[in-house]
């Protein structure tokens, strides 16, 4: 049984308290009533989240948080309290984040990106934003062109600092976005370069993918970046209102169109076109 992760467990007994849950071991854990999120019959096989509560104790839950043991996700703040930071994690007691864990002030209200670790001597699972505590800037097991998961978690001036597969540390440049991103999305990536220090450069789109695109394409998705996303524009408008937003012909503007329609950029709806 994995403390801090989902664990597939057999209902084995039911008390006044709640449902006794074993693994294959036998290991049992409670799982409280009120932490009992659908109904369970004794000898199914539910999915758990197995964690130590206030008091150390380990209990069980049905509900899912939005982060597991050796993983990254982005967090609100919800309070704070002699130095240490309480996190949402989607679980009835907030996550800690101790001073020692704070790379920055966090502010309550506010998102950043915490990996979730459990405390060798006290076996507390706990919060940190020393991001680079638990990154690798070695032995990174990838090559140019290969696609990566991306937790995208902070916006700067040379572009979005992502976390790559769970485990490096990335950047996408300004210039190598082309589509509305915010920090705490979720999205796939390519990589563009590892470097020397370990750290990973990343596109957002497949090598070559630039060159693929013409003129026309380039100017529908810089007036949907402008525009949050979105214009009113479809291959049913009128040339004189394709000419007025884009500058375009009909023409010009309907091959464009379809080139980012193939590229799976774009969504066309009947009232306009969405940036994916």
């Amino acid at each position: 049984m994995e403390i801090g992760k989902i664990n597939k467990l057999k209902v084995d007994r039911f008390t006044d308290m709640g449902y006794y849950l074993v693994d294959d071991d036998k290991d049992e854990v409670l799982l409280p009533n009120t932490f009992l999120t659908e109904s369970i019959n004794i000898g199914d096989q539910i999915d758990s989240f197995v964690y130590t509560d206030l008091d150390g104790r380990m209990v069980a839950t049905t509900t899912i948080p939005h982060i597991q043991l050796d993983q990254f996700a982005y967090l609100k703040v919800n309070k704070t309290k002699k130095g240490d930071v309480f996190m949402d994690w989607g679980m009835p007691d907030d996550l800690r984040v101790p001073f020692a864990e704070q790379s920055q002030k966090m502010l309550i209200e506010n998102w950043y990106l915490i990996f979730l670790h459990q405390d060798e001597n006290t076996g507390e699972l706990m919060g940190s934003n020393k991001i680079n505590d638990f990154v690798f800037f070695d032995e990174i097991d990838l090559k140019i062109g290969d696609k990566v998961d991306l937790l995208l978690y902070k916006l700067t001036d040379l572009g979005m600092n992502v976390i790559v597969n769970n485990l490096f540390k990335g950047l996408i440049f300004n210039s190598d976005i082309h589509k509305t991103i915010h920090p705490g999305d979720k999205i796939k990536g390519y990589i563009k370069l590892i470097r020397e220090d370990g750290k990973i450069d990343l596109l957002l789109e497949p090598l070559g993918y630039k060159k693929s695109i013409d003129h026309n394409s380039e100017i529908i998705l810089k007036t949907l970046k402008l525009n949050d996303g979105f214009i009113e524009l479809t291959d049913k408008s009128s040339p004189e209102e394709i000419k007025l937003q884009l500058g375009l012909s009909k023409k010009a503007f309907k091959r464009g169109l379809g080139s980012l329609y193939k590229q799976k950029s774009i969504e066309i709806y009947k009232d306009g076109i969405k940036l994916l």
